[in-house]
């Protein structure tokens, strides 16, 4: 598709999720350490939050860091931690005066005291802001939210005949959220990788081949134009 011929879709999803895949490989293609793939990757964000906004999107959600990416070399996490932290001081201010509110999906309790802090109070800051819902899954995996639901929902004492699917769905680190109506990854790759499991039933995904340091406006745009054409059954057939 031409860029210069796309136009925004009138039937937008109201929340989209984001796997940020690629940002090693977009630096291995420069020569450049992996972590500078990363800072390129963060910067990125920034672009796509505005572009979200533009387009009317209510939700995002970003896949920022794993429950399995601890298992990565220690000055990887050490520097991915140093990059996150950097960023909530560098863009916090722009993203409240933008009227965007920050949600953390995930356990807190693994990463240090002063980055939880600063966590803690980006979103208490935001916590009124209503413009763009932003969800950063941080040491976040799907197996470990639903396992984290069902601990929950014993030690609550429900009964069997109390849980639903919409009971359930309350006890996810998502439960302020809608389902994702898209879900998006980039650099090619075709998994899930313990993203959204139970959210993402029904969602619409998409694959787009760009490293996501590049995937900008224009690319999100066609991951937009895209889902517009798509039949969306939830497991019903298309009305005749």
């Amino acid at each position: 598709m031409d860029k210069e011929t796309l136009e925004i879709p009138k039937n937008t999803p109201q929340h989209v999720a984001i796997i940020m895949d690629g940002n090693g490989r977009w630096a291995s293609a420069r020569g450049l350490p992996r972590l500078a793939g990363h800072r390129a990757g963060t910067e990125n964000l920034r672009t796509i939050i505005e572009a979200a906004v533009e387009f009317n999107i209510q939700y995002l959600t970003i896949y920022a860091f794993s429950t399995e990416n601890w298992k990565r070399p220690e000055q990887e996490v050490k520097g991915l931690m140093r990059i996150f932290r950097n960023m909530l001081d560098r863009e916090l201010k722009n993203l409240h005066e933008n009227g965007v509110q920050l949600r953390h999906l995930g356990q807190l309790d693994p990463i240090d005291q002063d980055l939880q802090r600063r966590v803690k109070e980006a979103i208490e800051l935001t916590k009124d802001n209503t413009r763009l819902i932003l969800n950063v899954a941080f040491n976040y995996g799907g197996r470990d939210e639903i396992l984290h639901a069902v601990k929950n929902i014993i030690k609550d004492s429900l009964a069997p005949e109390e849980i639903d699917a919409d009971v359930f769905s309350q006890y996810l680190y998502t439960a302020e959220s809608p389902d994702p109506d898209l879900i998006i990854r980039t650099s090619g790759e075709l998994r899930c990788s313990n993203f959204l499991l139970w959210q993402g039933a029904y969602s619409e995904w998409y694959y787009a081949p760009a490293y996501w340091p590049d995937f900008d406006r224009e690319e999100l745009l066609k991951a937009l134009v895209d889902y517009d054409q798509r039949d969306r059954r939830f497991g019903t057939i298309s009305p005749q």
